[in-house]
């Protein structure tokens, strides 16, 4: 794959600034967008706002019909873009690389993607993608990285499997190729499984370093019915 393919998008939500989308024909090159990688140097890019939303994704996908979304950004961008590409029904037909902004990326350590930013490049260029579970919650989000429950008094499965009773400071749980997992804790058994259910007192919900805005009485991942096209080594 070149890196002058038309039809791979760099999407650079790096915070800040305002909320600017370049048309088809006036599409800037990543090395003005943004700092990247110069191996991204001549990949059209378009700057979005940190956790971008319809107005800023959709019509990006409208105008270029993009083969690969190359998404340099935090793991709650990810999470964003997946959910358009979902709300779109382009999850079969868009290939997506991941750039973290953070080499503490809980999205990039639950794929196995590197965070060496020169390292990251190059998989987004080169890189081939496959199915993975895309992991979804009941309140319209995605989890790409690392999801908890904060403050939990109540019960919690995964699939049929009971992993807390009581009480626990936090329940975690992270996506992966065998769907979604919940993550041994003080309180809390690992399991692996479609869908963790957690029934509660009210409790704090976090996505992807994301609070929730509201206390949450019960709450759902599971495992959505299509995958998307995840980038990976």
């Amino acid at each position: 794959m070149s890196s002058i393919d038309s039809d791979v998008v760099l999407l650079t939500c790096r915070g800040g600034g305002s909320r600017r989308r370049f048309p088809f024909h006036g599409i800037r090159p990543a090395s003005r967008a943004a700092r990247v990688p110069a191996v991204l140097a001549h990949v059209p890019a378009v700057e979005l706002p940190p956790d971008p939303g319809r107005t800023d994704i959709d019509p990006v996908l409208a105008e270029h019909l993009p083969r690969r979304l190359i998404v340099a950004g935090q793991d709650s961008d990810l999470g964003a873009v997946l959910v358009r590409l979902l709300r779109t029904e382009r999850l079969e037909s868009v290939e997506v690389a991941y750039l973290p902004a953070s080499r503490s990326s809980a999205a990039a350590a639950a794929w196995g993607l590197p965070t060496d930013p020169a390292a990251a490049a190059a998989l987004a260029l080169d890189g081939t993608a496959t199915p993975v579970p895309l992991i979804r919650d009941d309140v319209g989000g995605v989890l790409v990285g690392r999801g908890e429950i904060r403050g939990l008094q109540g019960e919690a499965y995964c699939d049929n499997t009971l992993v807390l009773r009581g009480r626990a400071r936090r329940l975690v749980v992270a996506p992966g190729p065998e769907g979604v997992g919940v993550l041994a804790g003080r309180g809390v058994r690992a399991a692996t499984g479609r869908a963790v259910q957690v029934g509660c007192v009210s409790a704090t919900a976090v996505v992807d370093g994301r609070e929730h805005p509201r206390a949450v009485p019960r709450w759902t991942w599971y495992r959505h019915l299509v995958d998307w096209r995840l980038v990976r080594p």
